[in-house]
């Protein structure tokens, strides 16, 4: 599998919240999900009820994009990536490989019954002042990778 740059997975792996970004149609909407990253797969791990105004726009159209950023009012530390992937639900019970990486990740999830998505990226942009003002650093899926 083709993977990011370190540089853009330790961001990823640094962080635990994301903009979810959904639509269907003339609508979209945003929303904020707790994750966890699944470098193996490249792909954001994250819990959200079927019911949810984006978990139902996601079904509709998988087709999505979000962001995760460093809060930072110092322009030479401004650190984000965008991206965009496929959303798709997967298997929540009680064994499954999904279930077990978030809790390992948010212990306290094995309280709330609801539903695991992943989203499966398919491209990247990651901006880092630190490298120098604008860096953009782009990841891309191959053509081949499913």
């Amino acid at each position: 599998m083709n993977l990011p740059e370190t540089r853009i997975t330790d961001f990823i792996k640094e962080h635990h919240v994301l903009t979810l970004a959904t639509s269907d149609l003339n609508e979209s909407w945003c929303s904020n999900c707790f994750y966890t990253y699944l470098k193996d797969e490249n792909a954001f791990l994250f819990t959200s009820d079927i019911d949810t105004k984006h978990a139902l726009m996601g079904v509709k159209n998988p087709r999505v994009s979000g962001s995760v950023v460093l809060e930072t009012k110092i322009v030479n530390k401004i650190r984000g990536i965008q991206f965009t992937g496929e959303l798709v639900k997967v298997d929540n019970t009680e064994h499954s490989k999904y279930r077990l990486k978030y809790l390992m990740k948010f212990p306290y999830a094995i309280l709330i019954n609801t539903d695991l998505w992943i989203i499966k990226l398919d491209l990247i942009k990651m901006t880092d002042n630190r490298l120098r003002f604008g860096k953009k650093l782009i990841w891309k899926r191959t053509s081949n990778e499913n």
